[in-house]
């Protein structure tokens, strides 16, 4: 389970890095393009923090907080937390360190959201406010930050079909099943945003050129 969280957030980050390059390549092309002044293109404005940028991180935690506290004294005091392929279980553990395993790896998420975020925003090494930008910096912002909940998505399911099993003997469905939903979802996802921006970018780069030769 950790390697497969681990290999998510690997991909996530991966993901992550990738968009923000490609922003940071096209805002420099309309820069070159707009043929800014030297000054006025080394002016970087740093973006306020808000918490919409990691809204979903954070609502993750809490309802896992939420979830911890309700469950904990549900649960036998050896807790199953490994499954075979078959669903059965073959490695238990104490309660406490389930909690403990579930509930630093969300916070520890959510704190990496709010480094990405804020780190982006103050430092303003990526984004650069300008009039004509059709694709605004917080919307990137926000689809950083809030991407950090997808493998905190995938821990909190862990936990709740950990909690299913142990109270009820059923899973709530395959692990595997869960991971692949939420690959799927998470490409589609910020693929469409890839394009869009895109096509944002080429758009603004197209009207520029038809009014400069107008």
């Amino acid at each position: 389970m950790i390697t497969t969280i681990l290999i998510l957030a690997a991909v996530l980050l991966l993901g992550l890095v990738c968009g923000a390059g490609a922003w940071f390549i096209f805002q420099r092309r309309l820069t070159v393009k707009g043929k800014e002044p030297t000054e006025q293109a080394s002016n970087r404005e740093t973006l306020p923090f808000r918490w919409s940028y990691i809204i979903v991180p954070v609502a993750v935690l809490l309802l896992s907080v939420i979830l911890a506290a309700y469950f904990y004294h549900l649960l036998p005091a050896e807790t199953a937390y490994h499954f075979k392929l078959d669903g059965t279980p073959d490695r238990w553990c104490s309660r406490e360190t389930i909690m403990v395993w579930g509930l630093a790896s969300q916070l520890l998420l959510t704190l990496m959201a709010v480094a990405i975020t804020w780190g982006a925003a103050k430092l303003g090494i990526l984004f650069r406010q300008t009039e004509s930008t059709l694709i605004k910096p917080e919307g990137v912002l926000s689809l950083m930050g809030n991407m950090v909940a997808l493998p905190q998505i995938v821990i909190c399911f862990a936990m709740l079909d950990i909690f299913s099993y142990n109270l009820y003997q059923a899973h709530i469905m395959p692990m595997w099943l869960f991971l692949l939903i939420i690959l799927v979802l998470a490409t589609i996802g910020l693929g469409l945003f890839l394009v869009f921006t895109f096509s944002k970018a080429k758009r603004q780069l197209f009207t520029s050129r038809r009014t400069k030769e107008d």
